[in-house]
């Protein structure tokens, strides 16, 4: 079977959810016998290929401004797909499920994956909130199946627009871990010292809290067991915005905390490796594939209570409102002086290696797709 993907940037090594889905889910697919053709954005194209592990990779160009970007290339990837005559077009994100119903007046088959309500994002305005709102509605109502990464996305899904979705969540790799001669020593870290963030500079992923709270807890502690301890975050901003700018100098003001930029590969591998605790404080996720990749590394966590967090199956005392900066203080002194056990690391690793499954993903991607081509 012939398969289109449109909503992704591209892969390989192009940041994003999405992205790390599409280059981890297609790749497995191509070995299932798909023929599997995704458009990528061309700015974003660092180092064209034509393939990557049997998946064809075409660029198609489009503006960088957030509030067209997707936009323009789902339109101009519909037009392409229809070229090539595909079984079914896979559309990824509520944005460019907008253009589905194009799609399907082609008499192309479609395929939507929802990864979350990005309306909620604080960084929209009111119209691009509508304009995505408008994207759920169409895609849940007129692909052919919908795909959601998690079980509250799922039931939100069936709430809202009386619609079953099937429930596909992001796989994990499995860890590899390394000495920690290498990153480590780059930003001058000790093991089992230093708190992990991972992430993209928005208001929504709550870092600032992070911070605050760190510096806070650190005053408040004037132990050496707690002044060395570093808070790292290794993230970045899609788009330089005042937000983005105000977190990079609170971040800089304080000499204990090491902005690492993006990371990827081998590099962040070896900082969840050794991290001595990860927190995520988001106001709203899809599916949080960097809380994932922690528990796979089986590091010790804390979470805002947020329902897609919850989903991950945290015990209660790791969780806390996202925007209580106070609790999140008491939590992580708690829990820096309450390291977690090997025992209980090697089995919240397996617990997450076993659930969450790239192999597993793919496989069940594939039945969906059988199951819209044999439908009338």
């Amino acid at each position: 079977m012939k398969i289109v993907v449109i909503g992704t940037r591209g892969f390989p090594n192009i940041r994003g959810k999405v992205e790390s889905h599409c280059e981890n889910l297609y790749p497995r697919l191509a070995a299932k016998g798909c023929e599997v053709v995704v458009f990528t954005r061309q700015p974003y194209v660092i180092e064209p290929q034509k393939e990557y592990r049997g998946v064809s990779l075409v660029p198609i160009d489009c503006p960088t401004n957030p509030y067209f970007e997707a936009l323009v290339h789902t339109l101009k990837g519909i037009f392409a797909a229809r070229k090539l005559k595909p079984d079914l077009v896979h559309f990824h994100g509520i944005g460019p499920a907008l253009c589905l119903p194009l799609a399907r007046i082609f008499g192309i088959k479609a395929v939507m994956t929802h990864h979350g309500q990005d309306y909620q994002s604080m960084k929209w305005g009111r119209i691009a909130r509508m304009f995505l709102r408008a994207g759920e509605f169409l895609g849940c109502k007129f692909a052919n199946e919908v795909i959601a990464v998690s079980g509250s996305i799922g039931a939100d899904i069936r709430k809202h627009f009386g619609r079953t979705a099937v429930v596909i969540p992001y796989g994990v790799t499995v860890p590899q871990v390394f000495p920690g001669e290498t990153t480590l020593t780059h930003f001058a870290l000790a093991e089992r010292k230093y708190i992990l963030c991972v992430g993209r500079f928005v208001p929504e992923k709550g870092f600032h809290h992070v911070i605050d709270a760190f510096a806070r807890f650190q005053s408040a502690n004037a132990s050496a067991v707690y002044q060395e301890w570093k808070l790292v975050i290794v993230g970045w901003a899609e788009h330089d915005t005042p937000y983005s700018q105000a977190l990079t100098k609170k971040a800089r003001e304080n000499k204990n905390v090491v902005l690492a930029g993006y990371l990827s590969g081998a590099r962040l591998w070896e900082l969840y490796a050794h991290a001595g605790l990860f927190i995520l404080p988001s106001y709203y996720e899809g599916l949080p594939l960097s809380l994932l990749e922690a528990m796979s590394y089986g590091v010790s966590c804390l979470a805002s209570d947020i329902p897609a967090n919850q989903e991950l199956g945290l015990s209660e005392d790791r969780y806390f409102k996202p925007w209580d900066a106070v609790t999140l203080i008491h939590k992580i002194k708690e829990f820096v002086d309450k390291p977690m056990p090997q025992e209980a690391r090697d089995t919240q690793a397996r617990q997450i290696l076993e659930r969450y499954h790239w192999d597993k993903a793919a496989d069940e991607t594939f039945h969906i797709y059988e199951r819209v081509l044999k439908a009338n």
